[in-house]
Parts: C-alpha cells; sequence; structure tokens
C-alpha cells in the first residue's frame, strides 16, 4: 500500500494530509477524495466540491459517528440531522474550519484523557480539518480571479493561496483573492505574491530590498525547527516529546505548550508564534535557563548549569542578562 510520502510525491498540490492514528474508515474517505478531487472547487458549477464531500466524505463521518461513545457526538462536526457535507455548505468552508477547531479544543480541554480512543478522535477530527482547510483553499483548474460583480479582477486564480512562508498571516495573494471588492487594473503592477505576506514582501513599492524579509530569511532555518517542536507537541499534550534531542529544550516547550490552547489545526497561530519566538531570539540556551529556573534554581546555579563558548560557567549576571531578554509570553508560570 502506497504509504503517505509517497501519495505527497504523487499527487503534489493535491495532496490531502492523514493524520497518523486517524480512523481507517474516515483515513480510506480522505484517499479517495483526494484521487478525484482536481477538478472540484468551491467556485466551479460543473465540479462543485461540496458534492464529492456528500459522495465520499458524508457515509464515511456518518460510520465513524456510530462507532463513538455518545459523549463524544457533541465535539464532531455535522449531527444526525445536519450532514458534515450540509454543516460545510450552510456556514462557509472558512467558517467550518473554526467551528472545527473549536469543537477540538472544547474536547481537549474537558475529555481528552489521551487514551487509544481520544487520540484517535483527534487525529480523525485533525484530518478532517485538513480536509475542509484545503477544499477552503482550493482554486479551479482554470480560473480567473473574479469579484463580487463578475468582473474580472486582472490576475489567475491557479496559483495556491496559501500562508506566507515566513509567518502566519495570508500571502499578499490571498489576502487580494479573500477580498473580492478589490479589483486589479491593467495598469496595476502591483505584484501579488502566492509566497509571502505584505510585510515579508521581498521588495518595497520603491523597488528597495525590504530588510524584513532579509531578516525573515536569514533566521528560516530556526523558524521551520521551533514550529515542527511546537506543532508536533501540541499533538500530544500528556508529556514532553523528544524532538530538539536536549531533555531541558523538550521540556520547555511542553511546559510553554501547556499554557496555551493552541490545536495542530490552528495553523496560522503556531506559524505566528514560531516567527515570534525567533524575532524575539529565543534560543535553545535560554529555553533551558528558564527551565532551569522554574525547576527552583537561582541564577547562580543556572549559571553553574550552562557553558558559554569557552566551556565555562556563566556568571550570575550573564543568565539574569538573558532572562531580562525574554518576552513575558515565553515565561513559565511556576
Amino acid at each position: 500500500m502506497e504509504n503517505e510520502e509517497q501519495a505527497k510525491e504523487r499527487l503534489g498540490d493535491c495532496y490531502i494530509a492523514i493524520w497518523g492514528g486517524c480512523d481507517p474508515i474516515i483515513a480510506t474517505a480522505i484517499r479517495q477524495f483526494r484521487d478525484r478531487w482536481k477538478p472540484y472547487s468551491v467556485a466551479s458549477r460543473r465540479y462543485p466540491i461540496n458534492r464529492l464531500i456528500h459522495e465520499l466524505i458524508d457515509p464515511a463521518v456518518i460510520a465513524y459517528r456510530k462507532m463513538l461513545p455518545p459523549d463524544y457526538l457533541a465535539h464532531m462536526p455535522g449531527s444526525a440531522e445536519v450532514s458534515f457535507s450540509e454543516m460545510a455548505q450552510l456556514v462557509g468552508f472558512d467558517a467550518a474550519v473554526r467551528l472545527q477547531r473549536h469543537l477540538l479544543r472544547a474536547f481537549i480541554k474537558t475529555k481528552d484523557q489521551q487514551t487509544t480512543t481520544d487520540q484517535r478522535f483527534i487525529a480523525t477530527h485533525e484530518s478532517l480539518i485538513e480536509l475542509v482547510w484545503d477544499c477552503a483553499c482550493k482554486q479551479p483548474v482554470k480560473s480567473s480571479m473574479r469579484s463580487i460583480t463578475g468582473k474580472s479582477r486582472g490576475l489567475n486564480g491557479e496559483r495556491r493561496n496559501s500562508f506566507c512562508r515566513f509567518c502566519g498571516a495570508p500571502t499578499s495573494l490571498t489576502s487580494f483573492a479573500d477580498d473580492k471588492s478589490q479589483l486589479r487594473g491593467s495598469n496595476d503592477v502591483l505584484r501579488l505574491s502566492n509566497q509571502y505576506c505584505m510585510e515579508h514582501q521581498p521588495k518595497l513599492p520603491n523597488g528597495a530590498w525590504n530588510p524584513v524579509y532579509r531578516q525573515a530569511k536569514r533566521s528560516i532555518t530556526q523558524f521551520d525547527i521551533e514550529l515542527e517542536r511546537i506543532s508536533k507537541q501540541c499533538v500530544n499534550r500528556a508529556k514532553p516529546l523528544t524532538i530538539s534531542g536536549d531533555t531541558l529544550v523538550d521540556s520547555y516547550i511542553y511546559h510553554l505548550m501547556l499554557q496555551l490552547t493552541l490545536q495542530p489545526a490552528d495553523k496560522a497561530e503556531l506559524r505566528n508564534l514560531a516567527r515570534r519566538m525567533v524575532d524575539s531570539k529565543l534560543s535553545d540556551t535560554k529555553k533551558k535557563m528558564l527551565m532551569l529556573k522554574k525547576s527552583g534554581l537561582n541564577k547562580t546555579e543556572i549559571g553553574l548549569r550552562m557553558l558559554n563558548s569557552k566551556q565555562q560557567p556563566l556568571s550570575r549576571q550573564a543568565v539574569s542578562k538573558a532572562l531580562a531578554t525574554v518576552r513575558k509570553e515565553f515565561l513559565l508560570g511556576s
């Protein structure tokens, strides 16, 4: 059987992620869906994507709901009266994503005990969120962006809309596409990127390089590292995961995420959190210091546990100076 990495390579932009541990019935339906959904979109009249959801996803969701404990049903999108596809059609795909996130967050805060059933429920929920989110972002195979009056907006709609490469803001193309009141005339030379948001566009309107872009470009490796860490820790809130290779760093990420209500489905929020961690220079050394401080050590004791570039213990002053630069949102409660 084809694994997820092989499917991702084969499907390219048509790939929809299926979370590990997802219910097999739902996982099979999503695989069938992503193999067929290439010509479908929200905007297409010939291939309305909601029709495909009704055909493939609704029966799987109904079957899955029948296997759930009764008290789980309140946290599932759709109901006995309103199918999954009807829910998405009634509220719209963007609102459906927000609703699913709300339901999942409420489940984790009130019921999640990290049992096998809980873990499967969360993975299944996350997979359905991935499905709806990708449906919301998908453009027709052949598309010209149009305004609410049907007038052409001067841009090809085939480019995939997504998050900025450096943060959780929508790309400038996505922002333009979402606001259908905006039009772009034939004389408008504004470059709308499908990779960067307005803040992180490589060039300024005057043609000069954007310093914010350059700063983000330099820190992209650390951004990806932080994003991977916090995203993986969101999946399992029961214990610190072995991600960084350092116990103190992993423990810090675990305790930081416990203070927050973010879930893996909160992609924009997680990306923005990773960007703030990088921009504030929250290094692994500072993470270790914060974790040691939380464990009850004073600054002198923390310095003895930390080593500088010459492999010598840090002074109390060096520890104090480093901790003073940490933003309030990244401090750990006692």
